[in-house]
């Protein structure tokens, strides 16, 4: 695939046979983000895990201490009181077969699905449509619920979901390029430290095989993900050496 000038300019400040210390990578993640909107940092995980094997497939949901710098979009399937508490707290969409038919017709316009258990015989057959993009309500990460108000209001607050796909791989948008270097920092070991404690126990050898941050428009930058908590504050990082840990 080509890329253009402003891409090669970026791709060339990235030592490619080096892996970054976290603070190293997330500086450099803001030197790399140069294009006219406003970048989202994501962060891929490549993991020692056998994604065949349902006890090492991965799935939860963590809350970012510094949101993701965007409005989250919620839409919730509930009626009677829930779907007014779920209005009260914030939702952008509420409704039940009503709002049921609008997705089954190929209508996603929304970034998080919560439904309360009653509603999903309905939500369920449309699992063909929000399966794919990862927006199936699911009990086993706070989606299906009674306790509406308090599942709007923490993913509004930046709770977001993670999980392994076909490949072993998590990822995840950790915040935008506008965010100054210790929030990002902040995001990127808190998701570390939640994949850390997921780890299944069935797994050996190397868990976290690599870990890559980018951006929208900008090159992947190898970071050392064996760093996990010794980098909460910049201002206690190491300076830049010539060659990263592997």
């Amino acid at each position: 695939m080509a890329h253009g000038k402003r891409y090669r300019q970026q791709y060339g400040k990235v030592q490619r046979d080096r892996t970054y210390s976290p603070a190293e990578a997330i500086s450099l993640i803001k030197e790399t983000a140069s294009a006219r909107f406003d970048e989202t940092v994501e962060l891929h995980l490549l993991l020692g895990v056998n994604v065949r094997h349902a006890e090492e497939q991965l799935r939860g949901t963590l809350a970012l201490p510094h949101g993701l710098g965007r409005e989250v979009t919620i839409a919730v399937f509930a009626q009677g009181q829930q779907a007014r508490d779920a209005e009260a707290a914030g939702a952008d969409f509420v409704g039940g077969e009503d709002l049921a038919k609008r997705v089954e017709e190929g209508w996603t316009d929304f970034d998080v699905a919560i439904a309360t258990p009653d509603m999903m015989p309905t939500v369920g057959r449309l699992g063909r449509v929000l399966g794919p993009q990862g927006k199936m309500p699911n009990p086993k990460v706070g989606t299906v619920t009674d306790e509406i108000e308090k599942a709007v209001t923490e993913s509004k607050a930046g709770k977001i979901e993670y999980r392994t796909d076909r490949q072993a791989i998590v990822h995840l948008a950790i915040g935008k390029a506008s965010f100054d270097e210790q929030k990002l920092l902040d995001n990127y070991m808190t998701v570390i430290e939640e994949i850390v404690r997921a780890k299944p126990p069935s797994v050996k050898g190397r868990y976290i095989v690599s870990s890559t941050l980018t951006t929208t428009m900008g090159p992947g930058i190898r970071v050392d993900a064996s760093k996990k908590t010794s980098e909460r504050d910049l201002a206690g990082a190491a300076a830049p050496g010539p060659q990263g840990s592997r």
